[in-house]
């Protein structure tokens, strides 16, 4: 981490007469990318921080001053904007942590466990896996203080368990394997699209039919490449099935109730922008702008306020079925809508009420 390495820091940040490639001499490389040639310019500590959403953007400005983030091997400040073809490499004081999981004492709430899998209802906030930027206070971190009282688990197990993961974002179930055979049998229901889930989520707008489906192949966005895009022609990307159902409608907004057929990423965030209705306040989607509504003060104070409620885009997972790897009973779970989704739906009642 970052704040782990502050005479580092220090030193980089006051020693400007040292040459760039003295200064980052000794340092050990923790990301690599190349800009695809579609991306469009974009200030590189943006860049970095929709890339890796765990990170945190305070934190890659401040490698950006400690000259620790390259491009095409020359340090650059935070406001260099990238172009397509650029080799971005972010190098740090102390060797790469990935396979280095450091349990923490982190509340996380369980709601089923045995002795194969656990169950977790996550918190909207919490990254899933540590990663650059975040190499802690992650549910893996979590997960992994969690086993350690535990005489049986075998603490060599990959991702400590993980099945499947969700959004820092989006809130819900995830299932955790405790072994190596539940992790495999729990891996193959989910690649046979044999488990069941359910997601929630507040789009922008109207949504006209009550019922529907979206059917497109996800890849990345042509231009945009830090969104993953809907190619109906099935032209890029991969296969991917959303079907969808209105809940409740708010006039500019509407509660879906969406099903995956299929498991892409971002799939239900691509999809439903696919067909014009964004996540509410999805930043990386531009649904975090008023996309439907009135041009008044009042109605955009409103919506800001809605916004500060849910800082965040309104993505839920509701609901997860599978079958037990060792029992083979069914098993159901069911998430109920996190505080701040109720309080956003409240204020959007309160609002046709009185408008």
């Amino acid at each position: 981490m970052l704040d782990e390495n502050e005479d580092f820091l220090e030193t980089a940040l006051t020693n400007e007469d040292i040459s760039a490639e003295e200064e980052n001499s000794g340092l050990y490389e923790h990301l690599n990318i190349t800009v695809d040639k579609g991306q469009e310019p974009l200030r590189i500590d943006k860049f970095l921080f929709i890339y890796r959403q765990n990170s945190s953007r305070n934190k890659i400005s401040q490698t950006c001053r400690a000259g620790n983030v390259t491009v095409n091997g020359k340090p650059v400040k935070q406001n260099y904007r990238v172009k397509p073809g650029d080799e971005i490499s972010v190098l740090l004081a102390h060797p790469p942590r990935e396979n280095v999981i450091i349990p923490q004492d982190i509340p996380i709430n369980i709601v089923y466990e045995d002795d194969d899998v656990v169950v977790v209802d996550k918190d909207a906030g919490m990254v899933v896996h540590p990663g650059f930027g975040n190499w802690d206070g992650t549910l893996v971190n979590a997960l992994a203080y969690h086993f350690s009282k535990d005489p049986k688990y075998n603490s060599d197990l990959d991702r400590v368990g993980l099945v499947h993961r969700i959004d820092k974002d989006t809130s819900g179930l995830l299932v955790i394997a405790k072994n190596e055979y539940a992790l495999s049998h729990l891996a193959k229901q989910f690649f046979d699209r044999k488990t069941k889930r359910l997601y929630w989520a507040f789009v922008w707008g109207n949504v006209q039919d009550d019922e529907g489906t979206v059917t497109g192949h996800i890849g990345r966005h042509p231009k945009n490449r830090m969104q993953m895009y809907t190619y109906v022609d099935g032209s890029h990307g991969k296969h991917a099935v959303t079907h969808y159902k209105v809940l409740e409608r708010f006039r500019y907004m509407t509660w879906v109730e969406c099903k995956l057929e299929t498991g892409r990423t971002h799939q239900i965030r691509a999809h439903m922008k696919h067909i014009g209705h964004t996540l509410f306040n999805d930043e990386r989607y531009e649904g975090n702008i008023i996309m439907r509504g009135v041009n008044l003060p009042k109605y955009k104070q409103f919506v800001q306020n809605v916004f500060e409620i849910l800082p965040r885009h309104a993505l839920h997972a509701h609901t997860l079925g599978f079958i037990h790897p060792v029992t083979k009973k069914e098993m159901y779970f069911e998430s109920p809508m996190p505080k701040d989704m109720q309080e956003a739906a409240e204020r959007w009642r309160k609002y046709l009420d009185n408008n």
